[in-house]
């Protein structure tokens, strides 16, 4: 099997794994990372969301081949605990997370926005969204939260 090579949160990275297998697949299991999550398996959830590029795309239903040579981007390449993403931070301020399982889909779909976006409008953010599933009706203060991200990242 040819060996792929992808940036994964800025480190070079290269895998053996068939070309075929979903990203997701490689991500969580030979790579290790627990951020974005298996939901669906048919890319309607976006509990998978990454960012490939400025893009978010669900890593469940995405071949490895097709990030050959890209930029990918999980919720662990965001931010961290010293230095947080102005969406984590946002969303702590406003509560905006119930059970967890969607989060990262969902916080990856915002990061996404803002790349193409920086100052977006609440129809905008409720766009962006559209594709990620969240049971836990916390959707007004995700949106409230991705706006005060939105305006902590122009004023800096």
């Amino acid at each position: 099997m040819p060996n792929i090579r992808f940036r994964l949160n800025g480190v070079e990275t290269e895998t053996d794994a068939d070309p075929d297998t979903p990203l997701l697949t490689v991500l969580r299991g030979q790579i290790g990372l627990t951020g974005p999550h298996f939901g669906c398996g048919a890319g309607e959830c976006g509990a998978c969301n990454v960012l490939i590029g400025d893009h978010a795309v669900t890593a469940c239903d995405t071949p490895l081949w097709s990030v050959a040579d890209k930029d990918v981007t999980t919720i662990e390449g965001l931010g961290n605990e010293q230095q947080p993403h102005a969406l984590q931070r946002a969303f702590i301020a406003e509560q905006a997370m119930q059970c967890g399982y969607c989060l990262s889909g969902i916080m990856m779909s915002a990061a996404a926005l803002l790349k193409q976006n920086s100052n977006p409008t609440g129809a905008d953010v409720k766009s962006a969204l559209d594709r990620n599933l969240c049971r836990c009706g916390s959707h007004n203060r995700m949106v409230r939260a991705i706006l005060r991200a939105a305006a902590e990242m122009r004023a800096s």
